[in-house]
């Protein structure tokens, strides 16, 4: 009945039509406000924790189905993108997780059906679950468990997935940081095991709010100039092997403005603010080993894997290559020769998550035009 009485409104009477813009990067001061105004009464620790937790347990599903290591970042960046957008306080961030990552497995044809990845899910948050399964990766069966939990808990993942689809206002277009690291890392004359390390690092900078704030080619310029500073920094020089750059020289080359701005379209500006929030994780993860990141090598598993599934090179944890000290004496240096921020300008005078509220789940109100790019890009062609 609902739908004949919307049928006889009068155009007076119908839900006014909106448009809402594809944002790809949002400057720091517009990831500053977007994520306080989304964080509520959280604090800033808090909230990095929570984040943290999702990106573990991101890491741990893509792991434990064999996802590659693209679909997992972008379902990171999915969630990050997620609550500039909506509230933490509105959603588990097992929901916005789990949905995140299935709409990554729509955009880089990765598929996996709801159902499937609830199953993994499971076996993740309820380790007993999995420790029961006779299935031979731990993958809890569905039908053992009470139906109405699975149907509330699959209703609320398509749910949360379409918001998803909303704020990137449904386009699948996805570009990663890797492959820049390989091209780049050549052009530059970088070492085979300074490029590892690199790619490592792009991988943890998906932990970060840095790929809502950069393209991909900076975040891995970004990537190479920490992995080049970690490198060489309180290091006796290493000498130049013929065809390489050191890791020094590689550090000081990308320190300062140069030809490399105008042909990999990056400024020094966003490298050091790249460099220091990656330190900061790396940081973070020093002083909690528990909440270590990256792999170990660029092909191999994420952590978080149960023990029942770890290889047994895996079973051990590796203490970290660096100490809390030698990072803040690092960041020290660094602030000591760096260049004042670089003004970005927004794509959009508004604030985009006006136009998202948390109790929208459901609701198909109005005719709504979802618009590849910003305001200022739409508004132009």
């Amino acid at each position: 009945m609902a739908f004949a009485h919307s049928r006889g409104q009068s155009p007076s009477q119908a839900p006014p039509s909106s448009s809402k813009y594809h944002h790809p990067y949002f400057t720091s001061s517009e990831v500053e406000y977007l994520s306080e105004k989304q964080r509520g009464k959280l604090s800033a620790t808090q909230e990095e924790k929570i984040r943290q937790n999702a990106c573990g347990l991101l890491d741990a599903l893509g792991a434990r189905i064999g996802f590659p290591r693209r679909t997992t970042a972008t379902a990171q960046n999915l969630y990050h993108r997620f609550h500039l957008f909506f509230p933490r306080k509105d959603f588990n961030y097992y929901d916005v997780s789990l949905a995140a990552l299935l709409v990554s497995t729509k955009m880089h044809d990765t598929l996996k059906k709801p159902r499937e990845l609830l199953a993994v899910s499971y076996a993740i948050r309820f380790p007993d679950l999995a420790a029961k399964s006779k299935h031979p990766t731990g993958e809890v069966d569905l039908d053992t468990m009470d139906p109405q939990v699975v149907e509330h808990d699959l209703s609320r993942l398509l749910a949360v997935e379409r918001l998803i689809l909303e704020t990137i206002c449904f386009n699948f277009t996805s570009r990663m940081p890797f492959p820049y690291v390989i091209k780049i890392g050549r052009a530059l004359n970088a070492t085979k095991k300074l490029t590892q390390l690199a790619w490592r690092l792009a991988i943890d900078s998906y932990r970060t709010l840095l790929p809502v704030q950069y393209p991909p080619q900076t975040i891995a310029l970004g990537s190479l100039y920490v992995a080049a500073l970690l490198s060489s920094f309180e290091q006796p020089a290493s000498p130049s092997r013929e065809g390489f750059r050191s890791s020094q020289e590689l550090a000081a080359y990308l320190g300062k403005h140069g030809s490399w701005e105008k042909k990999f379209k990056s400024q020094v500006e966003d490298l050091e603010d790249i460099a220091h929030t990656v330190i900061d994780l790396i940081l973070q993860g020093v002083q909690n080993p528990s909440a270590n990141t990256s792999p170990s090598t660029p092909s191999s598993p994420a952590p978080h894997l149960s023990s029942r599934h770890q290889h047994p090179s895996q079973s051990h944890v590796q203490p970290p290559p660096y100490n809390a000290d030698q990072l803040i004496r690092l960041k020290i240096d660094m602030r000591r020769n760096e260049h004042p921020p670089r003004p970005r300008q927004p794509l959009g005078s508004a604030d985009p998550s006006a136009l998202y509220r948390g109790d929208d789940l459901g609701r198909n109100e109005g005719t709504v035009r979802f618009l590849f790019g910003p305001p200022s890009v739409a508004e132009s062609l």
